[in-house]
């Protein structure tokens, strides 16, 4: 079966039994933060893809995953994080999902979560990069002006520092991309440079 239908299968079921427990804030939360986990930790999904990894030590480190500041690679690490710590509901679709042997979808099913709930709640989100690092002051008028353009009740915005652009920035909204970036400004004016010599030759 396809990647993207069973994530949207279990994103939807997940999005609709928050809503039904009252507890679709809570759940939106350690959705995001497991997600980001997820991202960010290879050892982590190596670890929900490992066939002795029991499935109680899986449930743990999801849970430490979703209430830590740092993704936990190991159950030793997530010993300390008991499943009852956290949102009741959502440690039983966790639970859900590991029975039916899905857990390595779960990083997937996470991203569709997280665009599902947003769609419902009218958030926009964009990703702003810089070269160097922008002031809350400017990041916030990025944030209002992106919300006002397309028209969000809510509007996140993912700041990241990559020097490898130069100067300039990078912005990346709705499946969008603003590049004015000094980095690919450079790399327009060396291809205008080589066309050019080649129908001079």
């Amino acid at each position: 079966m396809e990647i993207g239908i069973i994530a949207m299968r279990y994103a939807k079921a997940w999005l609709a039994y928050a809503q039904q427990t009252g507890t679709e804030e809570k759940m939106h939360a350690l959705v995001e933060r497991l997600s980001a986990q997820l991202e960010a930790s290879p050892r982590l999904r190596q670890a929900l893809q490992s066939p002795v990894v029991r499935a109680e030590e899986k449930l743990q480190l999801l849970c430490t995953a979703a209430t830590s500041s740092a993704a936990m690679t190991s159950a030793r690490d997530a010993q300390q994080v008991q499943p009852t710590s956290v949102n009741r509901e959502f440690t039983r679709f966790l639970t859900l999902v590991m029975r039916n042997h899905r857990e390595e979808y779960l990083r997937f099913i996470c991203l569709t979560f997280l665009h599902l709930y947003r769609q419902a709640h009218h958030i926009g989100v964009g990703r702003l990069t810089t070269a160097v690092p922008v002031s809350p002051e400017v990041a916030e008028r990025i944030r209002s002006r992106a919300a006002s353009i397309i028209h969000a009740q809510q509007m996140q915005l993912i700041t990241e520092v990559n020097p490898q652009i130069v100067g300039g920035f990078l912005f990346d909204i709705n499946h969008y991309r603003l590049d004015a970036s000094v980095a690919t400004q450079l790399k327009q004016i060396t291809q205008q440079f080589i066309d050019k010599n080649r129908r001079i030759v």
